[in-house]
């Protein structure tokens, strides 16, 4: 995605402040920068605007705000970087918690504004790409142990070896042209109800 289609929405009480933070991304290059001066319906009114970015810009984040952009990243899916005139350590730690990709202690210049961005985006993708790698992993996870408990039960119903179990299993699926998983569930879960 180049710069000139990227939305971003601004976050930031102080006009002067937001002044500064539209004149950076425009400079960058950023098609569309919409101000929002407060965190009012904030959720809602970012979900209206689907931006690609959040830029939260303040002088110094409160628990409730951390939280807040919390529920906000997480239900709009999208980087937020968020410029803070001063913090401290278990402020850094509530906004990483908070799922916040860039934070930023006193650097709110106009000519860092688009790195800093970039490298948001850039963790905020990695991130993403990680927690889809995790969900994919426990659901292989789950499919074995279902397979397994499959197999176990056509094992002691059956009389079957392990093998020829899964053999079994396998040739369901491939004539139903269905998942080895969804066979397993379907034999489990007849399992459970007739146990």
């Amino acid at each position: 995605m180049t710069e000139t289609n990227l939305t971003v929405a601004v976050i930031d009480p102080s006009r002067a402040r937001a002044a500064i933070l539209e004149e950076g991304l425009r400079a960058a290059g950023v098609g569309r920068v919409v101000i929002m001066p407060d965190t009012a319906d904030l959720t809602e009114r970012v979900n209206a605007l689907r931006p690609d970015v959040i830029v939260v810009h303040l002088e110094s984040p409160s628990r409730d705000i951390l939280e807040q952009m919390s529920g906000v990243s997480r239900q709009v899916e999208r980087p937020v970087a968020m410029f803070v005139d001063r913090s401290d350590a278990t402020m850094m730690q509530a906004a990483v918690d908070a799922g916040i990709s860039a934070y930023v202690v006193d650097g709110l210049r106009a000519e860092r504004i688009k790195s800093i961005l970039d490298i948001a985006i850039l963790r905020f993708n990695a991130f993403a790409r990680l927690q889809r790698e995790l969900s994919e992993a426990r659901g292989e996870l789950a499919d074995r142990k279902l397979i397994e408990r499959a197999k176990g039960i056509l094992m002691s119903v059956k009389g079957l070896s392990e093998d020829e179990a899964y053999k079994q299993l396998r040739r369901k699926a491939m004539n139903e042209k269905r998942k080895i998983a969804d066979i397993a569930r379907a034999i489990v879960t007849t399992a459970d109800l007739l146990g």
